[in-house]
C-alpha cells in the first residue's frame, strides 16, 4: 500500500512538474488552475502517507482526478488533439463570461490573450462573432480578416467573413471572398446563396441565374436553389422558366406554398385563370401565403365577373392582413366592389393622405429580401391584367395553347 502511494506521488509530482515547465515556457497563467488542484491533491495524499490515516473511497477519487486525471486530459489535448490548452481555457471563460451577461469582460478577457498570443485563430474569431453580434462590423471584419490571413482553408471563417461584408454594405468585397470560396470549394451552397443574394440585391439577376444553374451540378435536387432560379426568372421577365423552376420546386417540397403561390402569379399574369385558381386555392392553405392567395382569388374572381365572390374573398384577405385593403383601394380592377371592402380599424383612424404614404412605405418595404422583391415585382406585373379585355385573355390564352401543342409536338418527334 506504501509502495503504491510513493508510486503515485512520483507520477503527481512529475505531471506537476510538467505543467509548472508549460506555465514558465509560454507564460501563461491559464495553467496556474491546473497547478492549484494538482497541488491540493497531492497535498492530501502526502497527508494520508506522512499521518498514517486512510482515505475513504470518494477523497481518493477527488485525489486522483486534482493530480492525475485533469493534467492528463491537458497533455492529451495538447499533444494528440493539438489543441492550446490556454485558448481552450479562455474559450471556455469567454463562453461563460457571455452567457452570463458579460461580454464586455469576456472580450477584454481576449484581448489580454491575444496580446500575448496574436496568432491565436481561437480567440480572433471569438472576437469577431462578438462584434459581430454588437453589429460593430467594422471590428468583425477585422478579426474575421486577422482569421482567414492565419488559416487559408478556414471556408466557414471566410464566409463569415464575406457575410459581415455583405451588412456592412461591401458588395464588391463580399463578392469577391465569396467567388474565392467557390473557386476551392465549387460546391458550397451557402455561400452560392449568399452569392445570389447579393446578386439579386444589385439587380444582377443574369449572373445570379448563371450561378444558381452552375450549383445545380452539385445539389440536383435543391428546393432552395430551384425556387431562387423561380425567383430570378421571374425577375428577368422570363416568366415561362420562372415556372418550370418553380414547378420543380414545388415537386421537390409539395408542403412548401410559396412555390405555389408564385406559380399563381405566373399564371394570373399569362391570363390562364383556372390554372391561377388552382395554385391560389392551395395558398390558402398556408399560414405565410393565405393572405396574399385569397387578394389574387378576389382578382381572379373580378375578371370573371363574380363580384360577390371577389369582394368576400378580398374581405378575408384584408382580415388577414390591413396591407390588403390598401392594396385594393389603388388596384383600378376593385373599383366596383371598394365600398363593399371592410376597412381595418387601424386603417380608419389614419387620414387619407397617410394613408397613400403608409401603402407606399409599405409596398417599398416588400423589397428588403429576395422573396418580397419578387412577390412585389409579380404584383406590379399583375397590375397589367385589369386593362385586359375578355378578348385580350382568350388571345395569350389561345397563344400559350399553341405553344404547348409545338413543345409537345417537337417533344414526340425527337432529336432529328
Amino acid at each position: 500500500m506504501i509502495i503504491e502511494k510513493i508510486f503515485f506521488n512520483i507520477i503527481a509530482i512529475a505531471l506537476f512538474t510538467i505543467i509548472f515547465l508549460k506555465l514558465i515556457r509560454k507564460n501563461d497563467t491559464s495553467y496556474i488552475l491546473i497547478l492549484i488542484l494538482e497541488f491540493i491533491g497531492i497535498a492530501i495524499n502526502f497527508t494520508e502517507l506522512f499521518l498514517s490515516v486512510s482515505l475513504n473511497w470518494f477523497l481518493k477519487t477527488i485525489t486522483y482526478i486534482l493530480t492525475v486525471i485533469i493534467p492528463l486530459w491537458v497533455l492529451w489535448l495538447e499533444y494528440f488533439k493539438k489543441m492550446n490548452f490556454p485558448e481552450f481555457f479562455n474559450l471556455i471563460i469567454g463562453e461563460i463570461l457571455i452567457k452570463s451577461g458579460k461580454q464586455e469582460q469576456a472580450k477584454n478577457m481576449m484581448l489580454n490573450f491575444i496580446r500575448k498570443n496574436p496568432n491565436s485563430k481561437v480567440a480572433h474569431k471569438f472576437l469577431a462573432e462578438c462584434y459581430e453580434k454588437e453589429e460593430n462590423y467594422e471590428a468583425a471584419i477585422s478579426e474575421y480578416m486577422k482569421v482567414t490571413e492565419l488559416n487559408r482553408n478556414d471556408i466557414q471563417s471566410a464566409f463569415c467573413l464575406a457575410n459581415v461584408l455583405n451588412k456592412n454594405k461591401q458588395k464588391e468585397q463580399a463578392i469577391e471572398v465569396l467567388q474565392d470560396i467557390l473557386n476551392r470549394k465549387p460546391e458550397n451552397e451557402q455561400a452560392a446563396n449568399l452569392l445570389g443574394d447579393i446578386y439579386f440585391e444589385e439587380e444582377r439577376y443574369k449572373e445570379a441565374a448563371s450561378l444558381y444553374m452552375t450549383m445545380l451540378r452539385y445539389h440536383p435536387a435543391s428546393y432552395d436553389i430551384y425556387y431562387s432560379l423561380g425567383m430570378t426568372y421571374a425577375m428577368l421577365n422570363d416568366f415561362g422558366r420562372a415556372k418550370e423552376f418553380y414547378e420543380k420546386a414545388a415537386e421537390i417540397n409539395s408542403m412548401d406554398y410559396h412555390a405555389k403561390l408564385s406559380l399563381g402569379q405566373i399564371a394570373l399574369a399569362y391570363g390562364d385563370l383556372e390554372e391561377a385558381e388552382k395554385y391560389f386555392m392551395q395558398g390558402i392553405k398556408s399560414e405565410e401565403t393565405e393572405s396574399g392567395s385569397y387578394y389574387y382569388l378576389s382578382k381572379i374572381a373580378m375578371l370573371k365577373g363574380d363580384e360577390d365572390k371577389a369582394k368576400n374573398y378580398m374581405n378575408v384577405a384584408v382580415d388577414l392582413d390591413p396591407r390588403n385593403y390598401k392594396l385594393s383601394q389603388k388596384d383600378p380592377l376593385f373599383m366596383p366592389i371598394r365600398k363593399e371592402i371592410h376597412k381595418p380599424e387601424e386603417v380608419e383612424k389614419q387620414e387619407d393622405e397617410k394613408i397613400e404614404k403608409e401603402t407606399e412605405k409599405e409596398l417599398n418595404s416588400l423589397t428588403k429580401n429576395k422573396e418580397k422583391k419578387v412577390y412585389n415585382h409579380l404584383l406590379k406585373t399583375n397590375l397589367l391584367i385589369e386593362n385586359l379585355s375578355n378578348e385580350d385573355l382568350m388571345m395569350i390564352k389561345n397563344k400559350m395553347k399553341k405553344q404547348k401543342a409545338k413543345e409537345f409536338e417537337q417533344k414526340e418527334k425527337g432529336p432529328e
